[in-house]
């Protein structure tokens, strides 16, 4: 496996890659281009852009850390006052690889690897766009009209129209056949609770023997006795007066019989 292989030997030993990708990235930053095969310009792009970057920071630490691969001052020099400055605000890609065709010799793909010249535009950052608000318009009859025809239309094709019919049919059908089944169980219902039951009665009954006078003064109601109006006293004396003279007087003679009758019982 080749798990964290990274880079190509390019067919020699450690030491001589090392020391030629050193003089070929001085040279490059020398001259800012350099004419050379297809996987050295690769190796040299991914060791030239460290540089770069190291020299970006400009102190003092990262100057020293440049110079231990970077050998020749003057080329040192170039790097850090202008190539770190063209290269400011660039936040990666310093280099471009072009490629030229084959070798005559050997066949081998040749390219070129330059400094990248051009001057560095950020991109700016798209706003968000806001959801465009529906536009509320208020539709003419006419076209409300002409577009439901137009439904209409489109669904008599399809034929959905009679399947829609048959539908509302059967929903019909079902909510007459619940509503009678709702009424017959009302109807059985109904006697059910008109009685009463057997508890209440009992109670009604107890009641009425505890209380037999309320309920039969509360069911008959109290009879009016007229009382006869006074006669004046003249009226009273003259009745009496008449009955006075009506009446036979009895004899003295007739009240010694009835004492004598007496004493004999």
């Amino acid at each position: 496996m080749r798990h964290k292989r990274v880079g190509r030997k390019l067919g020699v030993t450690t030491k001589h890659r090392k020391s030629m990708l050193r003089n070929m990235v001085t040279d490059l930053f020398r001259n800012d281009k350099l004419k050379t095969t297809d996987t050295r310009a690769k190796e040299i792009r991914r060791v030239a852009e460290k540089v770069i970057t190291i020299a970006k920071d400009g102190t003092l630490h990262k100057r020293r850390q440049a110079a231990a691969y970077v050998r020749d001052k003057e080329v040192l020099k170039k790097l850090f006052d202008e190539i770190a400055e063209k290269f400011k605000d660039r936040p990666g890609g310093y280099t471009r690889i072009t490629k030229l065709g084959f070798r005559k010799g050997d066949n081998t793909p040749i390219s070129i690897i330059e400094l990248v010249e051009e001057e560095y535009k950020p991109k700016k950052k798209k706003k968000a766009k806001a959801a465009p608000k529906k536009k509320t318009t208020a539709k003419t009859e006419s076209d409300s009209a002409k577009t439901k025809s137009s439904k209409k239309e489109s669904a008599e094709e399809l034929g959905l129209i009679e399947e829609e019919a048959k539908a509302k049919e059967t929903l019909a059908a079902e909510a007459v056949a619940v509503a009678e089944a709702v009424e017959e169980v009302k109807e059985a219902t109904e006697p059910e609770v008109k009685e009463a039951p057997v508890e209440d009665t009992e109670v009604e009954a107890k009641e009425e023997a505890a209380e037999p006078e309320a309920k039969v003064q509360e069911e008959t109601p109290e009879e009016k006795v007229e009382e006869p109006a006074a006669e004046p006293e003249a009226e009273i004396e003259a009745k009496a007066e008449e009955a006075s003279e009506g009446e036979p007087q009895d004899s003295p003679d007739a009240e010694d019989e009835k004492e004598a009758e007496k004493k004999e019982d």
